[in-house]
């Protein structure tokens, strides 16, 4: 046994024992972040009339109006979520959810950056950092994806 084997024991160790939990991991965290945007996807549809008057009145999404922003602000948070909770077009339906997390932080800035209000930016800064790992590294073998590609993975 080389003093590399022996330096480098506690990481193959801490490997082989974590490994086997990495694609559950990848589905829990497509489960909790989807999850809360269909949550918020869902509020929007129901309460359509209130979900108006919020784009007309406090969301500043650039670039949309109001009514558009609206649409495609509930699209993306029934759809996306939908896709990623099943791993189906996993980075994509993660990266369609990161701009709608960035832009629901951008259209609400004057409330999410203001003092008083960390925790519920944090909420977004979490969820953005689970998406962004899911796009990067894939819905993982528990997926739709996967299961369609397993010849390519």
């Amino acid at each position: 046994m080389s003093i590399l084997d022996i330096v480098c024991a506690p990481s193959t160790l801490a490997a082989r024992v974590f490994n086997p939990f990495q694609a559950l991991f990848a589905l829990g965290a497509r489960w909790y972040v989807s999850w809360q945007f269909l949550k918020a996807g869902y509020i929007k549809y129901t309460t359509w009339d209130s979900t108006l008057y919020l784009f007309e009145n406090e969301y500043h999404t650039p670039w949309l109006s109001p009514h558009s922003a609206a649409v495609a602000g509930t699209f993306g948070e029934l759809f996306f979520p939908s896709l990623l909770v099943i791993g189906f077009f996993g980075r994509l339906s993660a990266l369609g959810l990161f701009v709608v997390n960035a832009m629901a932080v951008i259209s609400y800035s004057q409330v999410l950056l203001a003092e008083g209000s960390e925790a519920a930016l944090g909420q977004h800064v979490l969820w953005g950092s689970i998406l962004l790992f899911l796009i990067i590294y894939g819905p993982g073998k528990l997926s739709l994806d996967y299961v369609l590609n397993r010849s390519r993975f």
